[in-house]
This record gives structure tokens, C-alpha cells and sequence, in this order.
């Protein structure tokens, strides 16, 4: 007789063994526990032993570590994060889910679009996640997270897909066309896989709402592709030429063109010889979504674009005449002699390379442009975009052609003074 609380010889799990059961076998051993280290200069102010040690005011170099997920997506170590995970890390470790610990290389990073690929070297293929689709999801299926959230390695959340196309706004980036869960994301799920009941990676989680509960957001598997396939090949997304520059839509110019819709914008110019002119847009057209996606506004519709790569064709719905035309528009990398005739149309300078001497210098400033309201003149030095160092041509044109749609922080050397301005671009 079998004492009162004794487990059964041979306990019957069939019948325990879930969807999402087989999901989480079939993927869990692909996603890994990233550690990032961060070496930075400090001036120490004497409040702890090590800084009275060392003397108050003396530079010494400390480690901030920080945390997050990511998931295999090569058998030959290939990684997929996202960039806020792994910015600005010195020293990258990955933990497996057997428990090897490798450093990790940086392919390619991407800030716009919040993705990182990461390479490891192990002995032998690694176990892989496929990475699926996200054009055939559905709201209300069944998907599954897996990642680190807090340090908790290989934890497990089941939710419903919530919703798909979500855009927000944060106080400098606009985020567009998330996936929606409420599966339970945590500061250190980043990174890691959402998943359908398939096993398929369907997003990469990404954000959640603090303020919320059950609000989860995810890179849609497609862009993931696009962007993942772009820095594989060069490391980075290349600036890409589109050529459409577009405007808010207001409420009176929607009702006299006959939309009964609040979202869209309205395309002001086309560049001749453009994408956009060759995919048949016109000025005064309505863009009202992107790859089958509503735009909302301006800033929605800059950062979808800058999800598809070059020669990578995606549809433009456009509204015109009383109907909506489905437009294929296929990006080309961007001319890189268009950048001067964009920094003295939309910012209002012209520059010229210094010779023996870092920075570029102002030579022209266009009238009633944002740089003469700001009262730049000739003889100023730009030393700086986006807080990257402005040494040549190449590299100023390159630093406008990466911040299109967005706003662009210039460093500008005035005689003995350095003033940070921020331009519409």
C-alpha cells in the first residue's frame, strides 16, 4: 500500500504536453541571456573608499553591466537583440542555454529600427529559431515570449496578440508598426523572441508600458528580415532615396480632396527622377499607408520608410481622385551628391572641407532657412552630427542621409565656443 502523498511510479505527462509546452522545447534552447559591459571615464568626487583611495578628482574607468535577451537565428551563431541592449557595450557575453558562455561580435546595429545582429564562435552548429512571418497574424492567437526579464534566465510568458501597427512616441524617436501583447515583457525580455504556436519567431520584444499592465510591444518578424538581411550584408541600413517629401495632412485640405479619414500625408514634392516618380506618385497625392499599413502622420510615415532597405519594393497606398491606388515603390541607395542640395534646402548651409584641420566649415548660409533664423554665418565649424565627428564630406553627408525624417543635432565651433542646435531634417 502506497503511503498517503507518494508520487506514482510512473507519472502520465501526455496530456500535460500543450502547444505551447512543444513550443517552448522546440525554441528555448535558441534564445540566449546577453550581458553587456560599458568601460567609462568617471571623475570621482570622494564619497566611497575606492574614489578616497584613488584621490578626489582623479579619472578612473568603471564597468556598467546591463542585460538582455536574443535568440540564434544561424545554426553558425548569428543573433538577433535589439541595438538598446548591446549600445554602447565595451564587452558583449552570451549565455547559451546550456550554459557556455562566448563573446559576442557585432555585425550590424541599427538604432532607427531598434535591431542588433551579434556573431558567436562555438564548436559546432548552434541550435537555430526560425524566423517567420508576421503578414498572416492574427489578433486574439496564442503567442509565447521567452527571455531574461530581471536577470531570470529562460523565463517563460503566454498571451494573445493584442493588436499589429502600433506606433508611439517617445520624446526624440517615433516607434512604428509593433506588434501588441499581453504577455508579460520585463526589462530584460529585450531582445528575445515572441513566438506563434509553431515555433515560429514572429517579433523580437522590445518595449513595454510602464505605466500600463499587459501592454507589450514587438519588431514584426518581416522587418526583422529586412533590416537583419541589410546589416548581415553591410553592417548597417543604408541610407536609402525615396524621394517623396511629405506634409501633415489637415482636416479642410482631407475634406476637399474627398477622404473622410483623419490619417495620412500629403506629398508636397517629388524629386525628379526619383522612386517615387518612377512608382507614379504625384505631388498633392494623399499617402495613406505603407505596406498595407495606415500612416498617421509625418513622423509615421518617415519611420516606416526607413524599415525598407534598398531594392526592397513595398506598396504605397495612394489617394487620389476619389480612390485609393496600391503604388509599388522600390528604394535606391541614396546619391550621395543629393545630401549637399538637402543641406542647404532643409537645413540652409553649404560646407567645405578644411584642410589639416578637423570639422567643416560654413561657407554660404541660405536666406529665411532654419540656419539663419538659428543666425549661423559663414566661418562657423560643424564638428558634429548626431554626436558623431563631422572629418570630412563624406562623413557629414553621410551623418544628414541617416537622419532623415528625424530631428538632426549639429555641434557647431564658434571661436573658443561649441553650441549643440537641433534642426527640423
Amino acid at each position: 500500500m502506497l503511503a498517503l502523498g507518494a508520487a506514482p511510479l510512473r507519472a502520465d505527462v501526455t496530456h500535460r504536453h500543450t502547444a505551447v509546452v512543444e513550443v517552448v522545447q522546440k525554441v528555448g534552447p535558441a534564445v540566449v541571456f546577453i550581458g553587456t559591459e560599458q568601460r567609462v571615464d568617471s571623475r570621482l568626487r570622494g564619497s566611497t573608499l575606492e574614489d578616497l583611495l584613488l584621490g578626489p578628482g582623479r579619472s578612473a574607468e568603471r564597468s556598467i553591466q546591463s542585460l538582455g535577451s536574443g535568440v540564434i537565428i544561424d545554426p553558425g551563431g548569428l543573433i538577433v537583440t535589439n541595438n538598446h541592449v548591446i549600445r554602447g557595450a565595451s564587452a558583449i557575453h552570451v549565455i547559451l542555454s546550456d550554459g557556455r558562455q562566448l563573446e559576442a561580435e557585432v555585425v550590424g546595429s541599427d538604432a532607427g529600427n531598434d535591431l542588433a545582429l551579434l556573431r558567436v564562435q562555438a564548436r559546432g552548429p548552434l541550435p537555430a529559431a526560425q524566423l517567420g512571418t508576421s503578414a498572416d497574424l492574427m489578433i486574439g492567437e496564442t503567442v509565447v515570449a521567452i527571455g531574461s526579464p530581471l536577470g531570470l534566465q529562460r523565463t517563460v510568458t503566454v498571451g494573445v496578440l493584442s493588436a499589429t501597427g502600433r506606433s508611439f512616441k517617445t520624446r526624440t524617436e517615433t516607434f512604428d508598426d509593433f506588434l501588441q501583447t499581453d504577455a508579460a515583457i520585463n526589462p530584460g525580455n529585450s531582445g528575445g523572441p515572441l513566438l506563434n504556436l509553431d515555433g515560429e519567431v514572429i517579433g523580437i520584444n522590445t518595449a513595454l508600458l510602464t505605466s500600463a499592465q499587459g501592454i507589450g510591444f514587438a519588431i514584426p518578424a518581416d522587418k526583422v528580415r529586412r533590416i537583419v538581411g541589410e546589416l548581415r550584408s553591410f553592417g548597417k541600413v543604408r541610407p536609402v532615396w525615396i524621394g517623396i517629401e511629405a506634409g501633415p495632412l489637415t482636416a479642410a485640405t482631407a475634406r476637399r480632396m474627398g477622404w473622410q479619414r483623419s490619417h495620412g500625408v500629403l506629398v508636397q514634392r517629388i524629386d525628379a527622377g526619383s522612386p517615387a516618380e518612377s512608382a507614379g506618385v504625384r505631388a498633392g497625392d494623399l499617402v495613406v499607408d505603407v505596406g498595407g499599413s495606415p500612416v498617421q502622420d509625418v513622423d509615421d510615415f518617415d519611420a516606416r520608410l526607413r524599415s525598407y532597405p534598398a531594392r526592397t519594393p513595398f506598396t504605397l497606398g495612394v489617394f487620389r481622385g476619389g480612390r485609393t491606388l496600391n503604388l509599388t515603390l522600390t528604394p535606391l541607395e541614396f546619391p550621395a551628391e543629393l545630401a549637399d542640395g538637402l543641406a542647404w534646402e532643409r537645413l540652409g548651409v553649404k560646407v567645405s572641407a578644411r584642410k589639416g584641420a578637423a570639422g567643416l566649415v560654413i561657407v554660404a548660409v541660405r536666406k529665411e532657412s532654419q540656419a539663419a533664423e538659428i543666425g549661423l554665418a559663414q566661418g562657423d565649424v560643424i564638428t558634429r552630427i548626431n554626436n558623431q565627428p563631422v572629418d570630412s564630406l563624406a562623413s557629414f553627408r553621410e551623418g544628414l542621409l541617416a537622419s532623415q525624417g528625424r530631428g538632426i543635432l549639429v555641434s557647431v565651433r564658434r571661436g573658443a565656443f561649441t553650441y549643440p542646435i537641433g534642426f527640423r531634417f
